[in-house]
């Protein structure tokens, strides 16, 4: 079975990370290995310095989870090298009932396409031309089962010439092509003799006696000896040609591990070919893939953690598994094809209904585990000041804090100390912790910055309302709001691009220049989003 992602949403806050981190852990540490932290989104200053702070590293970031061809059950065939023999390519199609195989070169590289039709296709041909040219003397002992009979064979690398066998009651004489012959007999000493004195250019002398002199010929003729009889070896002998000279080179339509089920789709609609390579990341040939493979793709398999949003989760989520949801938000639009175990709890952080699930399974995190996964609780609860805190919240957030062997309050100043206010990208700071909203065929986009120091932001006002600005045009928002929640002061600064009859009906406050300041209001799910649901709806 593939891995099973667990993500939380777009522009993840620290309990979003660290959600997905200690969720992965706990199943890892039931038995279920196939789980892995995964984010969607760029990991916020806070975040990263809890991260650093308590020894880990960010999840791994996943920019969608469309169908990709490394999702399919694509066929895995021999691949072979662009100079063994047809005859081995035959048997290897053969037993593993293949109809095509990748040729590839020595570093694996995809060389060419052989198809069954490609080898019918060769031996046909032999009917009417039945030269051979430069065929590697390797290859025509291992499809002969041969051996070398003369000292002189040993220093031949190739043979060519016109394949014939000396049959008593042919009309036409086998010698007559001279030395560029490639000659098949039997027990015949008088042909071998002439063949010999002419110096063809090989002989294959099949189930025969070798004599001595023949071993110890000077002629510059390669000689070789087959247990096979004339009919078999003559048959057997254009399947020793290298498939470099058979298969198919140009135009290959090929895709790699990476490539979008629905690109593969387009192309597939436009080619008629019965199988196309596949290609790693290096360019090396790891199989093939046929329409048949499309018919039912093997989807990824994700958790979703700290949201049930489908606008905030993760781009292709149509087109995954959903095994899970674990949140403390509102219900929303998110659908899934069968039943799965959704834990939804009324409670400030998403790591709160983690941390109940280790309790419950008898798993103790780690002291660095409990501290990093305390801090997320107080990020989200801004230090037990949101209105969503609950008392849950707090009683997990004091018993990892004992785990781990940390104070609350240092690491509430650590979490809240807003670097670089004043001289980090506007842009930045604005996606620290950005949502964005369907409210009532409503599309809004709100930002919270949370802080123990709102002063160097508010004095970046002309440059937030600009930014917003430029996001409501581009976005075609209704409005663009952001918070700055001051923790000290225990409110909101809102700052908003959009109607202001419609801010003062929502919050019961008259804007000042597209400001206001909201006393006791500290969080965006609790206290802004349902404000304006109420309002719209």
């Amino acid at each position: 079975m593939s891995e099973i992602f667990v993500t939380g949403h777009r522009n993840p806050d620290t309990d979003s990370i660290v959600a997905a981190i200690s969720y992965a852990a706990l199943r890892n540490a039931l038995g279920d290995r196939e789980y892995r932290a995964a984010r969607i989104g760029s990991i916020n200053d806070e975040s990263a310095r809890m991260l650093e702070k308590f020894g880990f590293e960010p999840p791994q970031l996943i920019k969608n989870m469309r169908t990709q061809v490394s999702d399919l059950d694509y066929d895995r065939p021999p691949a072979l090298t662009s100079n063994v023999t047809m005859d081995l390519a035959w048997r290897t199609m053969r037993d593993v009932e293949a109809s095509t195989l990748p040729i590839v070169d020595e570093e694996g590289r995809l060389f060419g396409l052989l198809s069954a039709g490609d080898i019918a296709t060769h031996d046909m041909q032999t009917i009417a031309d039945s030269r051979i040219d430069e065929l590697p003397v390797f290859n025509l002992l291992s499809v002969l089962q041969a051996q070398l009979v003369n000292e002189s064979s040993f220093v031949i690398e190739t043979v060519s010439g016109e394949v014939r066998i000396a049959v008593p009651q042919a009309i036409d004489d086998p010698l007559a092509e001279g030395k560029d012959t490639i000659l098949i007999c039997g027990e015949q000493p008088e042909i071998i003799e002439q063949a010999l004195e002419r110096e063809v250019n090989c002989l294959v002398i099949c189930q025969s006696e070798i004599r001595s002199e023949w071993v110890h010929s000077t002629a510059n003729t390669c000689i070789v000896s087959t247990p096979l009889d004339a009919r078999t070896a003559a048959r057997l002998i254009y399947q020793a040609v290298p498939v470099e000279r058979a298969c198919h080179t140009e135009n290959i339509v090929m895709f790699h591990l990476g490539d979008y089920l629905d690109d593969v789709r387009e192309v597939l609609l436009k080619s008629r070919y019965r199988c196309y390579p596949v290609l790693d990341e290096n360019e090396r040939v790891v199989g093939t893939l046929s329409r048949f493979h499309l018919l039912r793709p093997r989807r990824k398999r994700v958790v979703l953690v700290d949201h049930n949003e489908s606008a905030q989760s993760v781009p292709g989520l149509d087109q995954v598994e959903i095994m899970e949801i674990i949140d403390h938000h509102r219900l929303a639009d998110i659908q899934t094809g069968q039943p799965i175990s959704v834990r939804n709890e009324p409670v400030g952080s998403t790591v709160t209904i983690i941390t109940s699930m280790y309790q419950e399974y008898g798993v103790m995190p780690s002291p660095k585990m409990a501290g990093l996964m305390a801090a997320a609780i107080l990020s989200d609860t801004v230090m037990f000041k949101s209105p969503t805190c609950t008392k849950k919240d707090i009683a997990m957030a004091e018993r990892l804090a004992r785990i781990a062997h940390i104070s609350l309050q240092e690491i509430g100043r650590e979490l809240f100390a807003v670097e670089g206010a004043e001289e980090k990208p506007i842009e930045e700071l604005f996606r620290t912790d950005y949502k964005v909203f369907h409210i009532a065929e409503h599309n809004i986009g709100v930002s919270q910055i949370t802080c123990a120091d709102a002063s160097p932001l508010l004095n970046r006002r002309d440059e937030f309302m600009a930014y917003m600005q430029k996001l409501q045009r581009e976005k075609e928002f209704n409005f663009v709001i952001l918070m700055i929640t001051d923790v000290l002061q225990e409110g909101s600064h809102l700052l908003y691009v959009g109607s202001d009859d419609d801010m003062q009906q929502a919050f019961g406050v008259k804007p000042r220049d597209k400001a206001m300041f909201l006393p006791g209001v500290m969080s965006r799910k609790k206290q802004i989003i349902p404000m304006l649901t109420a309002l719209w709806g």
